[in-house]
């Protein structure tokens, strides 16, 4: 099984997603013991981080997940400068390579929009692919946390206000989110940016045939004060056309902001941040975005603990 997008989620396997991130969690703060024994869980299995981008806390929690539960675990940090990309290798003739070291799962974030169904199409049947972030694509195992997170405080995934607001034309994780947010019924969304840097058509294409509720907006007072959740992301300056520009003033999460927010709310963010939330916004209980980040290493064991297990049932069937 390979992790390439948020449709190889589903209502079904994310509820054991989530009471494995839940164990995973628990046993993770649990006695020496209960760590011991997780990290004995899939000794001899070995995954590979092939990031093309920066990235602090997808490859990083990857590699911590792998490490807490006994998988070795090798990375390359920037694979456009450092690795034979920089000379011109097809991504395709890299991932035949990895075939022959016979690892078990590969974590590749890519700039280039379908290079982890790229890789996939390549890959070993031995070898899962997970996409950790492709160009403007998806980041499915970041909506996995996200919506877990959003699971953790309402107990639930439908009937939700979802306010979603930033750079969306180019962020992935507001893209890959909203896919999962219609997966439930009874959810309205809201999108806020400027014409320019709106949602996609395809996702709000896949919302309409889902039946799930939405509307555009470039008010960010408006669009949060009867939100269940405000998700909030940076602008995507590296992805910017040349001589392209936002005002981030215009969409900053701020004291005026939690002014008029509903006191019920929660903040999310899928980081790094770079101003769109203040940091006095940290103080408010209604922030988040760091638990949000802390529930991305379990996860990741999750996900990697059921695809080793599915790994060696086929070995054994």
């Amino acid at each position: 099984m390979n992790i390439i997008s948020t449709k190889d989620f589903s209502p079904e396997n994310l509820g054991y997603f989530f009471d494995k991130t839940t164990e995973m969690r628990r046993l993770d703060n649990g006695t020496l013991d209960e760590r011991r024994e997780l990290a004995s869980r899939h000794l001899g299995r070995q995954m590979y981080s092939l990031f093309y981008e920066p990235s602090t806390r997808t490859r990083s929690s990857f590699g911590l997940a792998a490490a807490k539960l006994g998988i070795g675990k090798d990375q390359t940090e920037n694979a456009r400068e450092f690795s034979s990309a920089a000379k011109g290798e097809a991504l395709e003739d890299t991932i035949q390579m990895f075939n022959n070291y016979h690892i078990d799962a590969l974590v590749i974030r890519h700039p280039e929009t379908g290079a982890a169904a790229r890789a996939a199409a390549v890959a070993a049947d031995h070898m899962a692919i997970i996409n950790a972030g492709d160009g403007k694509g998806e980041h499915p195992t970041q909506a996995l946390l996200d919506s877990y997170t959003i699971y953790e405080h309402f107990g639930r995934l439908n009937d939700l206000s979802v306010t979603i607001g930033g750079d969306l034309r180019q962020g992935r994780t507001a893209r890959s989110l909203a896919r999962l947010l219609a997966l439930y019924p009874g959810n309205d969304v809201t999108f806020v940016s400027t014409p320019s840097f709106r949602i996609a058509d395809d996702i709000k294409q896949e919302l309409t045939q889902a039946g799930t509720s939405f509307r555009e907006s470039d008010n960010v007072h408006d669009s949060v004060r009867q939100a269940d959740v405000v998700y909030w992301t940076r602008l995507q300056k590296e992805r910017f056309d040349p001589g392209e520009s936002m005002q981030d003033e215009e969409f900053v999460i701020d004291q005026n902001v939690l002014d008029v927010m509903n006191q019920k709310a929660i903040i999310m963010h899928p980081l790094p941040r770079v101003g769109e939330i203040t940091t006095d916004v940290d103080r408010d209980p209604r922030a988040l975005y760091f638990r949000q980040a802390g529930n991305g290493l379990y996860a990741r064991m999750a996900l990697l603990d059921y695809l080793m297990v599915q790994k060696s049932s086929l070995h054994t069937s």
